[in-house]
């Protein structure tokens, strides 16, 4: 079945075929669903598949949907620890399907929503568990001059551009109407822990953007790198790391789970297998780091649920996803009172 809703798909069949992508200048397009951002489709001809991601149409937010951004860094680490799909083309000419896009390889594997792991045995959700912490863990030990991406982004003072550019897009989506968020926005800023380190962070690193082999706890590739950055590990850790505190009632959270019986480990567990790969530098303001992350998370969805609003939102569940953002901030101010309180005993 065809997909005719975006762009100029004999356009893209004729540039494909002149790359020699495809044998023959005829494609067949079907929209994939999932994910809140970019549109995503299977392109297929003959035997060969591919998978097209593109910016939105319509008004966005300027630091969302960088796509090229994605291309770049999926191309630098193509033959790096991390598994990522091959990229083969990335191209800005709208006359082709309307947005900018890149095409990239289709890999044939499972995509893992539910972080239950429904129908799964314990010992195979450990297994999977284990496997997003080894892949993360590798992320953070990427050497960003061997890969290329020492200009990928601004060095230093990662934690306050964050806060800053966060801060500037939620006064634009109706985040400054909640108490929470407007708390956050002036506690984040005053209170960023004095610790530094960069390296290349994934910034959206959870169980639904990796594909996994078919049958193994093996991940063959770490998609959707729009946030992606030079930035604080343990930052891009905590953000992986939410789920242990947001109910699954909430957003695809573990926390009102029994964990134990599942077979998927504790948080302090799992974040003892990342300090054994990658070291404790920062841990002693983990509660901040979760913070910073339930507030970027609220403002995300904040974000989405803005662009519901205007009509160009991916997802089906744009409107229901946006409900959350409120929550989410508010389960943020929690842990920043947390770790406020904590840095006065320490004092």
């Amino acid at each position: 079945m065809n997909d005719t809703t975006h762009g100029n798909w004999d356009a893209l069949a004729q540039l494909l075929h002149e790359h020699g992508l495809i044998d023959h200048a005829l494609l067949s397009v079907t929209r994939l669903t999932g994910g809140q951002s970019n549109p995503t489709y299977l392109v297929s001809s003959g035997e060969r598949r591919y998978v097209l991601r593109m910016k939105p149409a319509g008004l966005i937010q300027s630091r969302a949907h960088a796509i090229d951004r994605e291309y770049r860094v999926m191309r630098a680490l193509r033959r790096s620890a991390v598994p990522v799909p091959e990229v083969h083309l990335y191209s800005e000419d709208l006359a082709i399907v309307g947005s900018p896009f890149y095409l990239m390889a289709y890999l044939d594997g499972r995509v893992l929503v539910d972080q239950s792991l429904p129908g799964m045995q314990p010992e195979q959700r450990n297994a999977i568990y284990a496997e997003m912490n080894r892949v993360l863990a590798s992320l953070h030990r990427i050497d960003v001059e061997q890969v290329g991406l020492c200009d990928y982004s601004p060095h230093g003072n990662f934690l306050a551009r964050q806060i800053a550019g966060w801060t500037r897009q939620c006064r634009t989506t109706g985040a400054g109407d909640s108490s929470a968020m407007q708390a956050l926005m002036n506690w984040l800023p005053r209170n960023i822990p004095e610790i530094e380190e960069t390296r290349l962070v994934h910034g959206d690193f959870r169980l639904d953007n990796l594909v996994f082999h078919p049958s193994e706890p093996r991940v063959i590739g770490v998609l959707d790198w729009e946030l992606s950055a030079l930035g604080h590990p343990l930052v891009d850790f905590a953000y992986h790391c939410l789920s242990w505190h947001i109910p699954s009632t909430l957003w695809r959270g573990v926390a009102d789970l029994d964990l134990p019986s599942l077979g998927i480990p504790s948080e302090t567990t799992y974040m003892q297998w990342y300090i054994e790969a990658n070291g404790t530098a920062g841990m002693e303001h983990w509660d901040f780091y979760i913070a910073y992350n339930l507030f970027r998370l609220a403002a995300i969805m904040f974000g989405i649920a803005e662009r519901a609003r205007q009509g160009n939102a991916a997802a089906a569940d744009a409107v229901e996803t946006g409900r959350k953002a409120g929550p989410m901030a508010e389960l943020g101010w929690h842990f920043a009172m947390r770790y406020q309180a904590g840095r006065r005993l320490i004092q």
